[in-house]
């Protein structure tokens, strides 16, 4: 019986064969390159959306919780409490709730800023000098909201530096006058940039007194309370998160005498990320099984191709078993030539797909990135594929019976 041939022996053939058919080879492998490709970058814009909102939403503060109205249809005892959140509510949070340091309620509108003959569409925010620390933002120039600023319900205003670069170019807001709703504000500070957070930009958000924003711009009627938009708490610490929520909770489903479904919710920076790394991850996993389809089509070609070079070595498969090879040494080449072409498929795919992620992270303000790991597992799920798909036609070439080969010759 004829001795097993050494692997070393079997790779060397495998890629002479190789070597010999350049260019079949390489349009071989193009099916495993464009798929490993798609799988490296999909992978990438994914972790890179998901760092997008982690980014932005890190910008809101560790331990702050934000007070949402939610569904109006809560039954309650009683016909004067209203159904929204009201500033009493603020008030009661900030001196009932033991866990919250600091309480910021904001009313929003979207209202035209103009100053001079330059205008522009912006969220203006009517917010109590508390809403500085509690969302962490920083001062660039000028001064914040004071408490006598809002006990006067005075015509002040602190921008975003790009709604100052808009409004005033490369002046200086400060002391500048702008229009809102045809009430004159007197900008006071410009603040320091702070990015978007859900696709909307802070830095070009205007800011004015609560109470001006009620009296002046809102519209909206004091006598049965003043309707917030949201209130933004800070616990006193991270830790405290927990409970600042559990008793912010109970105290306004005593204030609103709820007996149902809240009409409100309490939201945490953790809740959201949980919410955005279950939405991103999602989606990454989507990209992922839309690269891992080109994966698939990749292995089908080297299977087809491989089939067709069995065809076209049927002479040479059925010299080598006359002389003596074993079907085990057939399989093996002809696997070993599957898999080399998938894994070096792979490495050439990782090293496009690599590129192509960093010039997404170079040229967009997404951070597409990918890890070490990642691109290990879709070398080795390439390499696996090749391996899979070259079982058939080596299998094929191994079962050749050498008299019926040899009669081609």
């Amino acid at each position: 019986m004829a001795s097993k041939l050494p692997l070393s022996e079997t790779v060397g053939m495998a890629l002479s064969t190789l070597r010999a058919n350049r260019l079949r080879s390489l349009l071989t492998m193009l099916g495993i390159v464009i798929g490993n490709a798609s799988v490296i970058t999909l992978v990438g814009v994914g972790k890179g959306a998901q760092n997008l909102a982690e980014g932005q939403l890190s910008n809101l503060g560790a331990n702050v919780l934000f007070v949402v109205p939610g569904n109006n249809d809560t039954r309650r005892q009683g016909i004067d409490f209203p159904k929204n959140l009201v500033l009493e509510d603020a008030k009661a949070i900030a001196e009932q709730v033991p866990s919250v340091k600091r309480v910021a309620p904001q009313i929003t509108l979207s209202e035209v800023v103009q100053a001079g003959d330059v205008s522009s569409t912006s969220s203006i925010a009517g917010v109590t000098p508390e809403f500085l620390p509690v969302r962490q933002f920083e001062m660039a120039q000028g001064r914040f909201f004071s408490t006598d600023d809002l006990d006067s319900a005075s015509n002040v205003a602190v921008v975003g530096p790009d709604l100052a670069t808009k409004l005033f170019g490369n002046r200086s807001a400060i002391g500048r006058q702008l229009r809102i709703r045809n009430q004159p504000f007197v900008v006071i500070g410009v603040l320091e940039p702070k990015g978007a957070v859900f696709g909307q930009n802070q830095d070009e958000n205007a800011y004015v007194p609560l109470t001006t924003m009620v009296s002046k711009l809102s519209g909206r009627d004091p006598t049965y309370g003043v309707s917030l938009n949201f209130i933004s708490v800070e616990a006193r610490d991270q830790a405290s998160t927990g409970a600042a929520s559990f008793q912010i909770t109970n105290l306004l489903r005593q204030r609103h005498r709820i007996l149902r479904e809240d009409d409100f919710a309490v939201r945490s920076q953790k809740d959201a990320l949980t919410i955005v790394s279950t939405i991103t991850g999602g989606l990454t996993l989507m990209l992922a099984a839309i690269g891992a389809i080109s994966l698939l089509v990749g292995g089908i070609g080297i299977m087809n191709i491989m089939l067709v070079s069995v065809s076209e070595r049927t002479e040479e498969i059925g010299l080598r078993k006359a002389l003596g090879a074993r079907s085990s040494d057939v399989l093996r080449q002809f696997l070993v030539e599957s898999l080399v072409l998938s894994s070096l498929g792979g490495v050439i795919g990782s090293g496009l797909g690599l590129g192509a992620v960093a010039l997404v992270a170079l040229v967009t303000p997404l951070p597409a990135s990918i890890g070490a790991s990642t691109v290990l597992v879709t070398v080795g799920l390439s390499g696996s594929i090749g391996l899979f798909f070259g079982v058939v036609p080596a299998r094929r070439a191994a079962r050749l019976d050498p008299i019926v080969a040899l009669r081609s010759l």
